[in-house]
């Protein structure tokens, strides 16, 4: 299964169907839809999402932070923590690192 559009493009939005994650794509790969999942499960179009549960639990996904697919041509910022881990193509996303500062003299 891939993800719900023909082709993911910068600004979709993105929720978990049995989380409170939600994402939205920053970068995308031009030459391939890869299939993205939250907690092991197809996520689907925001607009579409039926409200999810809430709960106590630890968030896996972070609020405000960028993850990034193995290659780095995917990046998703997420916009709801939620429980479940986000992956690409059945690979963990990782969660972006910061650039460093220049240092000032």
């Amino acid at each position: 299964m891939t993800s719900p559009a023909a082709t993911l493009r910068p600004g979709d939005q993105l929720a978990g169907a049995q989380s409170t994650t939600k994402v939205v794509v920053v970068r995308a790969p031009a030459d391939r839809c890869p299939e993205i999942t939250c907690g092991a499960t197809p996520m689907i179009p925001a607009a579409t999402a039926p409200p999810a549960p809430a709960t106590n639990a630890e968030p896996d996904t972070l609020l405000g932070k960028r993850y990034v697919d193995a290659d780095g041509t995917l990046e998703l910022l997420c916009t709801y923590a939620g429980t479940g881990e986000l992956a690409c193509d059945g690979v963990p996303m990782t969660l972006k690192a910061a650039k460093p500062l220049p240092a000032s003299d």
